[in-house]
């Protein structure tokens, strides 16, 4: 559970009259046997409302939590948690779910080329890519309901027939031949599988970690870029051996084997609870640093992946070849996973929010750099370099929301974040796609996704000053 300040400790107590002298019988601790060898009355003769100050100056400073959370929420004390063994298990269980969602996902890329060059030659590319955004943003929807059924208790019949769902439409894709039926198949189905599916990994780590809890999340986010790196290539370079349907069958089987494997070692510690409020807890928004966080990344949603959706297609506008463009995707992949394990190992040492503001800030300068890279090696720099920064956007994002309450309402708080930056995991891609339409280069599409992640980092600060009530402390 998260800290709480000593000035909401000490306000509680009755201020009508002062509290009597504390007597050293009463101190049972090494302290207290050496005052009672040595008296002094002046230390033990001084009511405790006049040490609160100097309490205030020795305390440093912790979060202020005032998130109104229902009756029958969980305390979470430091102690009560493994911090490893098992849970080493689960978290490599969950990178399992990341990557069989966020990774598939993550590749649509190299399925909008083959579809505008081969299999839907006469579709406009605009309305193909709409396939790939209603994907990305289902996985993210459907995390309001996906977290609440976790808290009560479902996280497991939910992942089961989730993990069916998406073996079953990667399947269907490989007979689809219309535009409706990729987009009821692989964009519909599948990214509604993969929200429950990636729903539960996320809360289900804060049942075994606190103290490590977001080099956990780091760890987990990994699974994402393991399987961004590896499905692309294995589509692109399958399609010309085996043909469009056996390969989405061969990743289908890919699948079926990770989510087997993940449904078997992923499961919760703690016993579901009632929380009280149904389905939303808009109490939680009464909290200024979780709406205020909420809202930095809803918005930072709307310029992140620019860089990512569209570096292989300015490397092409340049003159790289589009057999080596193709990569820098993959490139990009790989170096966020390496950033989504630094900055959680940094976040656990440092606070996940002291670690995002400065990641999100490089990958803000990054994005505006990218569409002045034209040459191979300033495009693979830009490449790692962006997706090391970008990473640590991804993999640290519920850690602030897992420290703004207990894990008895986690993972409605979760799904409450991921229903809300679905709105901008969705518009981004179009609104940076429409900017280059406008104007035919991808300068301005630099300017505006980066000044959009600037506009979250700031956001991302705010948040952080009015959880700690100052500028200095471990949040």
């Amino acid at each position: 559970m998260a800290a709480t300040n000593v000035d909401t400790v000490l306000s509680s107590e009755p201020k009508s009259s002062p509290s009597p002298p504390i007597s050293p019988v009463t101190l049972h601790s090494p302290v207290a046997e050496i005052e009672e060898k040595t008296p002094a009355p002046t230390v033990h003769d001084e009511p405790i409302d006049e040490r609160k100050d100097d309490l205030k100056t020795t305390r440093p400073p912790t979060i202020d939590i005032n998130l109104e959370a229902p009756p029958g929420v969980i305390e979470d004390p430091e102690d009560a948690f493994p911090e490893g063994g098992r849970g080493w298990v689960v978290v490599f269980g969950s990178m399992l779910l990341t990557a069989s969602t966020f990774g598939l996902v993550n590749s649509w890329g190299v399925f909008q080329a083959h579809y505008q060059d081969v299999i839907l030659p006469s579709t406009n590319p605009s309305t193909l890519a709409w396939i790939g955004s209603v994907q990305y943003a289902l996985v993210f929807l459907p995390g309001l309901l996906a977290g609440r059924l976790f808290d009560i208790g479902y996280f497991r019949p939910m992942l089961l027939v989730a993990s069916c769902l998406l073996v079953v439409a990667t399947f269907l894709v490989a007979q689809c031949r219309e535009f409706w039926q990729f987009m009821l198949a692989q964009g519909i189905a599948t990214g509604i599988a993969c929200g429950f599916v990636f729903g539960g990994a996320i809360p289900v780590v804060s049942h075994w970690f606190k103290r490590r809890r977001n080099t956990a999340f780091g760890i987990i986010a990994t699974g994402s870029s393991y399987g961004g790196t590896v499905f692309p290539i294995i589509t692109r370079n399958l399609i010309p051996v085996v043909g469009f349907p056996w390969t989405m069958r061969i990743l289908a089987f890919i699948l079926l084997g990770q989510l087997a494997l993940a449904n078997l070692l992923v499961r919760r510690r703690l016993p579901p609870v009632k929380v009280a409020g149904g389905l939303f807890n808009l109490a939680a928004f009464n909290s200024a640093p979780y709406s205020i966080y909420v809202a930095c990344v809803a918005i930072g949603f709307l310029g992140m992946y620019t860089c990512l959706t569209f570096l292989d297609v300015s490397a092409v506008v340049v003159g790289v070849s589009p057999d080596f463009s193709f990569y820098l995707v993959s490139i990009a992949n790989a170096g966020s996973g390496v950033g989504r394990i630094v900055s959680g190992l940094l976040s656990d040492r440092l606070g996940p929010m002291n670690v995002l503001i400065p990641f999100s800030l490089l990958a803000g300068v990054f994005t505006l750099v990218w569409p002045w890279c034209t040459s191979k090696p300033s495009l693979i720099a830009i490449a790692l370099l962006y997706g090391f920064a970008s990473g640590a956007f991804v993999g640290l994002l519920p850690s602030p929301v897992a420290q703004l309450g207990g894990t008895g309402d986690i993972g409605r708080r979760t799904g409450m974040l991921f229903t809300v930056l679905a709105c901008g995991a969705v518009a981004g891609p179009p609104i940076s796609g429409a900017i280059y339409a406008r104007y035919g280069e991808f300068r301005q599409v630099g300017v505006y996704a980066g000044c959009v992640i600037f506009v979250a980092t700031g956001l991302m600060g705010v948040a952080r000053w009015k959880a700690l009530g100052g500028l200095w402390g471990r949040f």
